[in-house]
């Protein structure tokens, strides 16, 4: 079995041989050694490859991943990188003065042909393709017009809506090229958690976000893809919406919220892209307390019929040997045990 069929598999709650495995490196390889990246692909290959899709380029980019310092990138945000591997901070938004909101033009580079012509070579492989959009709507409101969007928004301020409804259709037309592009699935990113909940009510949130993420399901769908969403922060009062909506895989931060009620709820409804997370890999404590916190993890959510990827992040300060016991802990066999 490849590993793409062994995702699609896992997507479709059918049964598998073994959990697949998804390995992020988020802010660059640079605090990873070559060898010691080169080992773990050799020892537990991730059965997903990335597509890198992001907007490196445009009339206004003068970005430079990773360094530090400020940078603009494609859509006009000015960000600062304190250091290199930290994450960068926005600085300042284009749009905070909502006269200027009517004139905006969004980075031609979003539906450029070459984008997608570039992911299409990167699927000539035997592991499952994901691409990574630029849709999230929520997120580029915030960046795009500062931390009063939600504020806005909730006034039903006309510009700002006719900028959302502007982002949309540009969403759509993105997602719809995604769909005739050769890629087994399409990631939507949108941060709207918190360590206590959600950055807006969930009334709000239904009644202005809700339709949108379902006609991105819808599109993508049609196309014969899969859809993948990640946020945030704990988003537990939405996570029934997004499963009713058809995402077929959520990441989030499990830590946050409650994983017993979460698996019990939604297992065989969704697949929970990463299951156990992040908190084990930067707290590992003892080697029997990590070995412990990763199994409870497995035990709630893999039965053997998919609905479940290993998923982890190699962020700066977390060993070699973290990772790999990480992965070696969802091979080890489990008594049988029921739903």
């Amino acid at each position: 079995m490849t590993s793409r069929e062994l995702v699609v598999r896992t997507l479709n709650h059918e049964p598998v041989p073994r959990v697949p495995r998804d390995l992020w490196i988020r802010l660059g390889e640079d605090h990873v050694q070559p060898d010691e990246l080169a080992e773990m692909h050799v020892r537990y290959p991730s059965d997903i490859v990335t597509v890198d899709a992001a907007l490196h380029g445009g009339r206004r980019s003068q970005q430079k991943a990773g360094k530090a310092g400020d940078s603009t990138d494609a859509w006009g945000c000015v960000w600062h990188i304190s250091d290199p591997g930290v994450a960068p901070v926005l600085k300042q938004s284009p749009l905070t003065d909502l006269a200027k909101m009517a004139a905006f033009k969004p980075p031609a580079a979003v539906l450029d042909s070459a984008r997608f012509a570039k992911a299409n070579k990167c699927c000539a492989t035997s592991r499952f393709v994901l691409a990574w959009s630029e849709v999230r709507p929520l997120d580029r409101l915030r960046t795009l017009c500062g931390e009063t969007a939600l504020v806005q928004l909730a006034r039903g301020k006309e510009p700002i809506r006719k900028l959302l409804a502007a982002l949309h259709d540009l969403n759509c037309k993105e997602l719809e090229r995604w769909g005739d592009t050769e890629v087994d699935g399409v990631a939507i990113r949108d941060d709207w958690g918190t360590p206590e909940g959600l950055l807006v009510s969930p009334e709000m949130w239904r009644d202005v976000f809700r339709p949108l993420y379902r006609e991105y399901c819808n599109i993508l769908h049609a196309k014969d893809k899969f859809v993948f969403f990640h946020s945030d922060g704990n988003i537990q009062d939405i996570f029934s919406d997004l499963v009713k909506l058809g995402f077929d895989a959520v990441h989030c931060d499990w830590d946050l919220m409650n994983p017993g009620r979460m698996a019990k709820r939604f297992c065989g409804r969704v697949t929970f892209w990463g299951g156990t997370g992040q908190r084990p890999l930067r707290e590992p404590g003892t080697p029997d307390q990590f070995r412990d916190s990763v199994l409870a993890g497995r035990r709630l959510l893999d039965f053997g019929a998919g609905g479940v990827i290993a998923q982890c992040q190699w962020d700066p300060g977390i060993r070699l040997q973290t990772i790999a016991t990480f992965f070696e802990l969802w091979l080890a066999p489990l008594p049988m045990h029921a739903s």
